[in-house]
């Protein structure tokens, strides 16, 4: 099959979670099909790493320079405006006239997009080539997840319902239009069919980790001497914030230091927010902000925490724990769509009071960090590998369109 993928950014160098899912997928797919890529970059980046990486498995790579907008006011102009204005901030000439280059009748049997914000780009081109898109989360659900969760001053919260009007009528286009819909877990998918339709077509493709780079430690304890307790990921993306609001303003920390007055947490990530960096003022708390190897943090570490409370999508963090070693206390949220099995290959609490006595137990039980640690690398490396995911992925592409006329005879008339 000939593939365009057309992506909001490049996905190099993989310091974010989504970052991490779109490049092993883009590589998986380019391992099975001819894969042709279109993907945003800041304007005036140096592309010529990013260039030499996705042209080691793309057929062909061209970037298009992207200045993120202001946000439109909301009257008039957002107002009147139908697209949501998540989706019209990524609109921009020199996009649209990549794409239409590149989608001319029969040149590809398929599109896959990363998130509806590029579906405007490839409507017109439907009818000659179907598309795809990937999910890295669905917007419509993450909103409202925000919405019940985040303490929004009086303007912002009339935004998002405007907002979230225009989203769900655009979400419903995309259940009709998009030839599926990949989402990242069941939740995901259960979300759609019950709020957006029950017709839309789905794949659940739960997020990966790479084996070969997260793998255990080679030394036989390589942990801090305290117990240590770690959260990775971007620290100015709203649901990570939120998850530390919850651990200190939540006292779960307090309750923690009682428990284990010794206790180190380390905020792992990049771009943290002045409320992220004001918790390094806390007993035993460190925020290194970006690093340019996470695994070393991951292993120093006794557990990881994951007290997310806005969920959609699968949490990276969580299977890289996992494949590297180091057990993992998470909400139900936080955990979502990975079927994992409390006790068995994580512990999971859901309340204040629980989340910290199951960090303390994980600290202070010995054995089941032993059995959490043992059955986390086993479950990794049976169920989330990004090779085999990917492969599942193009094999669904292929039956897509193996039951009609593929679009390059159609176009060239040779099943009139």
């Amino acid at each position: 099959m000939k593939l365009l993928v057309i992506y909001p950014y490049a996905p190099w160098p993989l310091d974010r979670g989504t970052y991490q899912r779109t490049f092993h997928l883009l590589k998986s797919l380019a391992a099975h099909h001819e894969v042709d890529l279109i993907a945003l970059v800041e304007k005036d980046e140096d592309t010529t790493e990013k260039h030499a990486i996705f042209s080691g498995f793309c057929r062909s790579v061209e970037f298009v320079p992207f200045e993120h907008p202001t946000w439109q006011k909301l009257i008039p102009t957002r107002l009147l405006n139908p697209l949501p204005a998540n989706v019209q901030h990524w609109q921009q000439p020199e996009i649209k006239e990549a794409v239409d280059r590149h989608l001319q009748p029969g040149r590809y049997d398929l599109v896959h997009i990363c998130d509806l914000v590029m579906m405007p780009y490839v409507l017109p081109h439907r009818h000659h080539t179907p598309f795809v898109v990937d999910r890295s989360r669905v917007d419509l659900q993450f909103q409202l997840m925000e919405q019940g969760t985040l303490n929004l001053p009086p303007r912002e919260k009339l935004l998002r319902w405007e907002a979230l009007a225009k989203l769900w009528f655009y979400e419903r286009k995309l259940a009709r239009e998009a030839k599926l819909e990949v989402v990242c877990g069941p939740d995901d998918e259960t979300f759609l069919h019950a709020r957006v339709s029950k017709k839309a077509p789905v794949m659940v493709v739960a997020n990966g980790v790479d084996l070969d780079y997260f793998q255990p430690a080679a030394a036989p304890d390589p942990r801090d001497a305290e117990p240590t307790v770690i959260f990775c990921g971007a620290m100015d993306y709203s649901p990570n914030v939120d998850a530390l609001r919850w651990f200190f303003g939540g006292g779960i920390h307090d309750r923690l230091l009682k428990k284990l007055p010794g206790v180190k947490t380390l905020i792992v990530g990049k771009n943290p927010i002045d409320e992220v960096k004001a918790y390094g003022s806390r007993p035993g708390v460190i925020v290194t902000g970006g690093v340019p190897d996470v695994r070393p943090y991951y292993r120093r570490s006794w557990i990881q925490m994951v007290p997310l409370r806005i969920g959609g999508g699968t949490r990276l963090k969580i299977v890289e724990s996992l494949a590297i070693g180091t057990p993992v206390v998470s909400t139900s949220i936080g955990a979502q769509g990975l079927e994992l099995q409390h006790g068995h290959d994580v512990l999971l609490a859901d309340t204040e009071e629980a989340f910290a006595s199951g960090i303390a137990r994980a600290l202070t039980d010995g054995d089941l960090r032993t059995s959490l640690e043992e059955n986390g690398i086993a479950t990794a490396n049976q169920r989330f590998g990004w090779p085999a995911i990917g492969t599942r992925l193009a094999r669904r592409y292929e039956s897509l369109l193996s039951a009609e006329p593929t679009t390059s005879a159609v176009a060239h008339g040779s099943l009139a």
